[in-house]
């Protein structure tokens, strides 16, 4: 006989969260505060991505917002102070205002159109068998730059592997590519509306 103690053990169980939970914010309806409860100060019992991670997603996505089409190697740490100061002086704006009005350091910039998904992938397989957090880093990049030229503004943490799937799939297809052409690949890689 299945006591009801059992019961209520196993439901809670089943709510409590796990690690390395995937989230899913939809930027057009974010606010700033929002974005420093969620993604910066997350409540400390409840698991959630790397702050990094997500702050390089919004990079991307504001990279590609922007019409740029490259990447900066040291663009991070100026875009999530800035875009932190932003949201902490304007707590009730959008995100998506906020990621328009910063602006990320433009030094050392690669040029999506002239790196081919060949030298890509061979670039990106190195940096996974020596630093597989660095290069799941530069993947969250992308993702957000993807998403942005998609048109949407879901951030989806729980797509980052069918993303980066459907990526290595589009440059396996077509090598010679742009890696700018590969993220803008609407059959391959649109997000969730």
């Amino acid at each position: 006989m299945i006591r009801p103690t059992m019961v209520l053990a196993c439901a809670l169980l089943a709510c409590l969260p796990r690690p390395g939970r995937a989230i899913e914010l939809d930027l057009a309806t974010l606010s700033c505060a929002g974005y420093h409860q969620v993604i910066l100060n997350p409540e400390a019992p409840v698991p959630h991505p790397d702050s990094i991670n997500l702050v390089m997603w919004l990079l991307g996505y504001s990279v590609a917002k922007s019409g740029a089409h490259v990447m900066y190697s040291d663009a991070l740490a100026s875009f999530g102070f800035a875009l932190d100061a932003e949201c902490f002086d304007r707590p009730a704006s959008s995100l998506l205002v906020a990621i328009a009005r910063v602006r990320p350091r433009n030094t050392t910039p690669l040029d999506l159109t002239t790196l081919s998904c060949r030298e890509f992938e061979s670039r990106h397989a190195k940096l996974e068998q020596s630093d597989q957090e660095s290069a799941d880093t530069i993947m969250n990049w992308l993702y957000g730059f993807a998403t942005a030229r998609s048109g949407s503004t879901l951030l989806d943490t729980g797509a980052l592997r069918d993303f980066e799937d459907a990526l290595r799939k589009e440059c396996a297809a077509n090598g010679q590519e742009s890696l700018y052409d590969a993220l803008s690949a609407p059959r391959a890689l649109r997000n969730k509306p």
